[in-house]
């Protein structure tokens, strides 16, 4: 089963709000290039927010994503920052 992630990641503050700005296009292009990826977009919904959706073949490619993105530069510098996702399978 596919499995695809909605939602938000909203930040608390401006640097908050820098730190996904710089960070997020590195993201986005690792994601991107993971095997099972089949659609991944985070797109500025507004000040401090951002919208979120991921869709991977399986469950192992969506793990896969999560383990590498904990590990990720990203991941460590936007650890504090809120999300609120679903995840469905499909």
């Amino acid at each position: 089963m596919a499995i695809r992630l909605t939602g938000r990641l909203i930040c608390a503050s401006e640097e908050q709000a820098a730190i996904v700005r710089e960070y997020l296009p590195e993201h986005i292009r690792l994601t991107k290039d993971e095997a099972g990826c089949l659609y991944f977009d985070v797109s500025h919904a507004g000040a401090m927010t951002w919208d979120v959706e991921e869709r991977f073949v399986d469950r192992a490619a969506f793990d896969t994503h999560q383990s590498r993105t904990r590990a990720s530069e990203w991941g460590r510098a936007t650890i504090g920052i809120a999300r609120e996702y679903e995840i469905h399978e499909t």
